[in-house]
């Protein structure tokens, strides 16, 4: 650090960063009262000391977690993102969940905004399910619910696990209020959701529940005007957004849309969408999708005026071999979701002049790719 200035007005620290002072003011929100009496830095005010770790690389993380109670409490905190993003610190990795050799075990592979791998995260806890939902929250990783094979039937689960990408370690969150899979879930302003999908006899579910990392609790909300699965929801302008996958009004896949509009707590729906949706990926304002029936061409769709664009990728060979998309550093990323395809991971950025928005990447997978999310911390 280069200096600290204390005063009502700001605190400055390395990268001659300027700092509210009413901003890192985390106080007891931070601090429970058992380890207000000792710093967190001896002969250091807890302000400096928090920008201090905030300039800690985020791969010594699980390291600062075990010097002490305090330290660890500080680095698993949300505010701590807030401080790390006020002093410029942020760090962006992906995530990215593979298959290995007969698609039996999977793993989560690390990659940091380079593209570079950095780890595998430790298995994840309880038995191997498919049908679950992966969404980011405040920084950590969650994977919800999904179904089971248990003495040879399946089962839908209600199971949340949660792994703290700074702690580097998995832990078990409230279940949901109804065991569902194939279901849609997505994050809008802080809160987790998850619509339809579908129960514990195999029935199809118009239930949703919203889940807040602040009490740690479900909570039911207004249920969709009809039974949905195999579908998938993105959040946009503090709106959730669910397409794809079939409703017991529909014949076939269906194009409905139904949007949740947070603040009234209500349902409305269009006809605007895709309905067999194998991929898909928010950059920015826009929702990036996949069509299973040609897995040549992206459907755009701007959360501005609700439209929708297509773009072709940059592909030979079979239409219907499969990819899952994956962001990083403000660019999409294009894996192979099957094994033996031949295809390298291609980069789209979006912000390029026309002809040179698709690239080679050097990122290599071990495995094909199930699912993948970007975390920033």
């Amino acid at each position: 650090m280069q200096a600290y200035v204390s005063g009502n007005k700001r605190v400055v620290v390395s990268h001659n960063m300027c700092f509210s002072k009413e901003n890192l003011d985390l106080g007891s929100r931070l601090l429970s009262e058992n380890y207000q009496d000792n710093p967190l830095i001896p002969g250091l005010s807890d302000d400096v000391a928090k920008l201090c770790l905030a300039l800690v690389p985020r791969a010594s993380f699980p390291s600062m977690g075990r010097v002490c109670k305090k330290w660890r409490y500080v680095v698993k905190s949300r505010e701590f993102i807030t401080v790390r993003r006020l002093a410029g610190m942020l760090e962006e990795w992906l995530y990215v969940l593979t298959t290995k050799a007969g698609g039996k075990d999977s793993q989560w592979e690390v990659m940091d905004c380079q593209g570079r791998k950095l780890s595998s995260l430790p298995p994840m806890p309880g038995p191997a399910k498919t049908g679950f939902k992966v969404v980011v929250v405040d920084g950590k990783l969650l994977v919800v619910a999904g179904c089971a094979l248990i003495n040879g039937s399946l089962v839908a689960s209600s199971d949340v696990y949660q792994f703290d990408t700074c702690l580097n370690s998995w832990s078990r969150l409230e279940d949901l209020k109804e065991a569902r899979y194939d279901f849609a879930c997505a994050e809008v302003n802080g809160l987790v959701y998850v619509v339809g999908g579908h129960g514990l006899d195999g029935e199809s579910l118009s239930s949703a529940e919203v889940y807040d990392p602040e009490t740690g609790v479900w909570t039911f909300i207004e249920s969709l005007r009809r039974p949905r699965w195999g579908c998938f929801a993105s959040g946009f302008n503090g709106k959730l957004y669910v397409m794809g996958g079939r409703s017991n009004f529909t014949i076939g896949n269906s194009k409905l849309v139904d949007v949740y509009n947070t603040q009234c707590g209500s349902w409305s729906g269009s006809k605007n969408g895709l309905t067999m949706v194998t991929a898909h990926v928010e950059v920015g304002k826009k929702l990036f999708c996949i069509d299973w029936k040609n897995q040549r061409k992206m459907s755009v769709f701007n959360a501005e005026d609700e439209t929708w664009e297509v773009v072709a990728l940059p592909l030979s060979g079979s239409s219907r071999a499969g990819f899952q998309f994956g962001k990083l550093s403000g660019k999409l990323l294009l894996f192979s979701s099957q094994g033996e395809t031949g295809h390298s991971t291609l980069v789209y950025d979006p912000a390029a002049a026309p002809g040179k928005q698709w690239k080679t990447s050097e990122i290599k997978l071990s495995g094909p790719c199930v699912c993948s999310v970007t975390i920033t911390a």
